[in-house]
């Protein structure tokens, strides 16, 4: 009885964990298998009451009407993404080495107005930028929209870009700079290797908010010269019906 306790005590704990952790991934992941089973249906198959776990009849259909369809507004989400990543490392990656190595006295104000600008809501930014663009043309362009994207991913990129820097060996910096590298030198030869998972997170951080990206989106264009995946989601749903399998292929996109 007491080896029975004793392996309950052992070994009960891990398993309950483990099966706690198994339901918490199911949980999270049942909506993504909703959706992927829906996109495998027909639009009749869709509405069937009750619905069925798995398609009657698997088809590709829904993908291949959501390509021919909206592959225009993908491609626009993916160049807005990449230029919204290239921006904003451009200015982040420079802007947090020298916060970590000046290491001036106002390096903690900095710190903390970037900290303000996270709580800023997108919508206010969105309004303010409308005014702005309307007066220098930038409304309904790509240019725009990477501009607004980096307005919010700059300051986190910054942030995080950063805290990792600080960990960096003072020792192998300074070693660095007594071979006779220069403050450029050092940036690219000894830093930005060394920093390459925080700003290739920082970079993904980035991508995946311009893609996502709606308020700005919506908020900065006024025809349908530009349109991000974001905004082409929304083709799909009308007044009096909801065509469910291209919705599901577009929605996790």
């Amino acid at each position: 009885m007491r080896r029975l306790m004793y392996g309950w005590r052992h070994y009960g704990r891990p398993t309950r964990d483990l099966l706690t952790g198994l339901a918490i991934v199911v949980a999270m992941l049942s909506p993504l298998y909703w959706a992927v089973v829906t996109s495998l249906k027909t639009e009749l198959q869709s509405f069937a009451s009750p619905p069925s776990l798995l398609p009657p009849t698997p088809t590709f259909a829904a993908y291949s009407d959501v390509i021919r369809a909206q592959g225009g507004t993908l491609m626009t989400s993916l160049a807005i993404g990449l230029g919204t990543t290239a921006i904003s490392l451009a200015i982040a990656v420079p802007a947090a080495h020298a916060l970590f190595h000046l290491r001036m006295r106002a390096t903690g104000l900095v710190v903390l107005i970037l900290l303000v600008s996270q709580t800023v809501p997108t919508i206010v930014l969105g309004i303010s930028l409308f005014k702005i663009y309307s007066e220098i043309g930038l409304l309904n362009s790509y240019l725009g929209l990477m501009v607004a994207d980096t307005t919010y991913c700059v300051p986190f990129a910054i942030l995080l870009i950063q805290a990792f820097m600080l960990n960096l060996p003072k020792e192998l910096l300074d070693a660095a700079e007594v071979d006779g590298a220069g403050e450029i030198s050092i940036f690219f030869r000894v830093v930005v290797p060394l920093s390459r998972s925080a700003i290739l997170a920082a970079g993904l951080f980035s991508f995946l908010f311009a893609w996502g990206d709606f308020l700005f989106a919506l908020t900065l264009t006024t025809n349908n010269s530009i349109t991000p995946i974001s905004l082409g989601i929304y083709s799909y749903i009308g007044l009096h019906t909801e065509v469910w399998p291209d919705l599901m292929v577009t929605g996790p996109r």
